[in-house]
């Protein structure tokens, strides 16, 4: 028993408290960015316990009318499409043998992963009862259910994820025998989150075909499916480049020079790839309005907020990706990605929020709470992230397997 401890001790040291002792490892943690931080989830914890504890009315503004608010619009849809880049980068990667965009493939790949289980805790906090979660999996199948679908292909999908990570995680461990086995399932377990991406993405937006009467008619398109699809690449390409853009500043010491360097270029791939992705995407958009005839409502006020998606944040982006990668300007890359990012958090809001029930009285508005649990769950995902990034090897590569990529 005596022994174990000390050999533990060393082992936590090392892999948890980054080699500090305990009481370095916490000032280490006296940041502005984690005080911040801190302050989020001091306020943010309790009201989700309290919304457990006393249900939707006593925090959100949702009414029978409007039963879907930011939590769906944001937290769900928006966080599956940007969860996106994990098998858009990685299909481009171990499929297709784009071996330049290797560096940003594992922190792709976490952000998908973090990204769908706080899908996954965001849906909980929306629909309560956590318990029931497995009932779809195991005991109440509705295999005429769109959401069945969703459910099984989200649950499996995150599996994936977890299964592609698994690598940096025995890496970390030290199991090397583990990690060659978790590196021989890469392969397959790609084409499979390859094949559930395109069902769940494109079945998120195959629910909304289902409220033809509700949905504004400039947002409501049998193409609603396809929609998701493709706007989900463009999310994901740009998520990447926004988030690798973070990472590199913020966690500079992880990461090799050479890979400072490398980003500029991979950068500029992933804008050319998402330059093309939003030109169809604005030509799909283009065919939806064409078959459903809505030319005239353009002229509305609804019209005017619709223009401002379509022109604001698919062409214009789309246009400066492609100067951007014609000047070879980085930086405008970047900027583009992180507009674009918004561009499909607008989209999604628009989609199941704002062009709801556009013709009733009532308006919609999130209470503070609602918006304060959405900021914890966005910042437990940042937290998260960035206690892996600290200690795993996502933005660098372990030294004993540098050369086995």
């Amino acid at each position: 028993m005596r022994d174990q401890s000390i050999t533990a001790r060393p082992w936590v040291t090392e892999k948890i408290f980054l080699g500090l002792s305990l009481r370095d490892y916490v000032r280490s943690l006296m940041t502005p960015g984690t005080l911040v931080a801190g302050l989020i989830l001091t306020i943010g914890i309790p009201i989700i316990v309290y919304r457990f504890i006393f249900g939707l009315g006593a925090v959100t503004n949702l009414t029978q009318t409007t039963p879907w608010g930011i939590w769906i619009g944001i937290d769900v849809l928006s966080g599956v499409a940007l969860a996106a880049g994990g098998y858009t980068l990685a299909s481009a990667v171990y499929i297709f043998g784009l071996k330049d965009y290797h560096a940003v493939v594992r922190p792709a790949v976490l952000t998908g992963f973090l990204g769908y289980l706080f899908v996954v805790i965001g849906l909980i906090v929306d629909l309560g009862r956590p318990w029931n979660l497995p009932v779809p999996m195991v005991y109440s199948f509705g295999t005429t259910s769109v959401m069945f679908e969703v459910a099984w292909c989200v649950a499996l999908y995150a599996t994936v994820l977890f299964l592609e990570f698994l690598p940096a995680i025995f890496e970390w461990l030290g199991w090397s025998k583990a990690r060659l086995w978790a590196v021989k399932l890469t392969i397959g377990v790609t084409v499979l989150g390859v094949l559930l991406s395109t069902l769940h993405q494109s079945s998120l937006g195959a629910l909304f075909l289902m409220a033809p009467t509700k949905m504004h008619p400039l947002w409501y398109s049998p193409y609603i499916p396809v929609f998701f699809f493709i706007s989900s690449i463009a999310a994901g390409l740009s998520m990447v480049i926004f988030e690798s853009t973070l990472s590199h500043k913020y966690f500079s010491n992880r990461v090799p020079q050479h890979s400072h360097e490398k980003m500029d270029r991979i950068a500029l791939g992933l804008a050319k790839a998402a330059s093309v992705v939003l030109f169809s995407y604005f030509f799909l958009k283009l065919q939806g309005l064409a078959v459903g005839e809505h030319w005239g409502l353009l002229g509305t006020s609804w019209g005017a907020w619709y223009l401002v998606e379509l022109l604001g944040f698919i062409v214009a982006p789309c246009l400066m990706f492609a100067h951007a990668v014609r000047t070879s300007n980085v930086r405008l890359v970047r900027w583009t990605a992180a507009w674009t990012v918004l561009g499909i958090v607008v989209n999604r809001l628009n989609v199941s929020v704002i062009s709801m029930n556009y013709n009733v009285e009532e308006i919609y508005v999130p209470s503070w709470m609602e918006v304060w649990t959405t900021m914890t769950i966005i910042t437990i995902g940042i937290l998260t992230y960035r206690w892996i990034v600290n200690r795993m090897p996502v933005l660098d590569e372990h030294p004993e397997y540098r050369e086995s990529h």
